[in-house]
């Protein structure tokens, strides 16, 4: 192609997307400008390059991965998704395992890799990105394997890279061990110490119950978590709030439609079962840390050998400061998953705020698809 060349069939980019026969890319690796470039090949990288293998266009994928997988391969080994296997699926390919099963944190990162391979997607990693710039009309990638060039960029980076931690007062001072559910992965480290799980949601829940056993494990929460029926999984709540997205775009009020008061925590086999024994227990924060452990909120003072925050995570998108994306308040304005600010930018899988559900497994569909579209138009449009 050349340093700087014209990227071919831009002009037939879209026409006949459902229809064509996906094309294998043939370019050399050494060849760094791209149609497209994805950075990052977690479930929402994966779903965008579904849909853009449709087209003719020269699809890569950025990974700072040692291989597929994505946030997946950080979690931890006991880890349940809370849908069933049928819709914990990507788009194009239902995963196997039935309606009932609940996949395990295993399944589905062989899953991930033997959707990269099945539909033959062209991912260089480990890739870091650490800037992406304009560059006449390319976009142009800084990573640690050199320099990238792209007419269009997506970025879907999520949140796993940037655990938050909140500043609790005296964390500084604590000598004991603290990790972010980010770097959990057994609890055989913890067998027999004192251990605080903070936070309310269902990381906190499923790490809880995966130390009941072996530490003397307390579950810190602001509040009572409220427990799912058990019928209802992620599955349910897609559905629901799927309802209510309806709703919202027909003009109809969305909290009339449903109960968004079901609950919290939704009840996977680990937790279930914790809760069948009366384990699921939380207590109050406490509140301050000292050198050796913790002042509760009543004045008495307990020793605390580890401290593992469930407190979730910020976007990770450092990688787009050195663009003029973001607006005052930190946030990148976008129409649906496109930057407003840089019109060869996309962001899929960060939140609400870049399609609905679109940081879930089977709701990032919608978002990849429509990203692909509007791509392939633009590509086109450039011909």
């Amino acid at each position: 192609m050349g340093e700087r060349g014209p990227i071919t069939n831009r002009s037939r980019a879209w026409s006949g997307y459902l229809e064509r026969t996906p094309r294998v890319p043939t370019r050399d690796a050494s060849e760094r400008a791209h149609d497209v470039v994805i950075v990052g090949a977690g479930q929402s990288g994966l779903a965008v390059a579904y849909y853009l293998r449709r087209t003719m266009l020269d699809v890569v994928m950025l990974d700072a991965e040692s291989g597929p997988g994505g946030a997946w391969r950080h979690g931890w080994e006991s880890l349940r998704l809370f849908s069933p296997a049928r819709w914990s699926s990507l788009p194009g390919w239902i995963m196997p395992g039935g309606p009932d099963y609940y996949p395990s944190r295993d399944d589905f990162l062989h899953y991930m890799s033997e959707y990269e391979q099945r539909y033959r997607f062209q991912t260089h990693r480990p890739v870091t990105v650490s800037a992406v710039r304009r560059d006449g009309e390319f976009l142009a990638l800084d990573s640690d394997s050199g320099q990238w060039q792209a007419r269009a960029v997506v970025s879907a980076t999520g949140t796993w890279g940037t655990p938050s931690i909140p500043d609790a007062p005296g964390r500084a001072d604590y000598r004991g061990e603290q990790l972010h559910s980010a770097e959990y992965s057994s609890p055989l480290p913890f067998a027999g110490r004192r251990v605080l799980v903070v936070g309310g949601g269902n990381s906190g829940a499923q790490i809880f119950a995966d130390l009941l056993d072996i530490a003397d494990v307390a579950w810190v929460t602001r509040r009572e978590p409220t427990l799912l029926p058990d019928e209802v999984d992620g599955r349910v709540l897609f559905e629901r709030a799927t309802e209510r997205f309806l709703a919202a775009i027909e003009g109809r009020d969305p909290t009339e439609v449903g109960d968004e008061s079901l609950g919290d925590i939704v009840m996977v086999p680990p937790v279930r079962h914790a809760r069948d024994r009366g384990l699921l227990r939380t207590v109050r924060p406490f509140d301050r840390f000292t050198e050796r452990g913790v002042i509760w909120q009543d004045g008495t003072s307990e020793a605390v050998d580890a401290v593992i925050w469930c407190t979730g995570f910020r976007y990770a998108l450092d990688h787009l400061r050195s663009l003029d994306v973001f607006d005052a308040s930190g946030r990148i304005p976008v129409h649906g998953t496109r930057s407003v600010r840089e019109p060869h930018l996309w962001l899929v899988g960060y939140g609400e705020w870049t399609g609905f559900a679109s940081a879930t497994i089977i709701g990032v569909g919608r978002s990849a698809r429509e990203t692909a579209k509007e791509i392939g138009d633009m590509v086109a449009g450039d011909g």
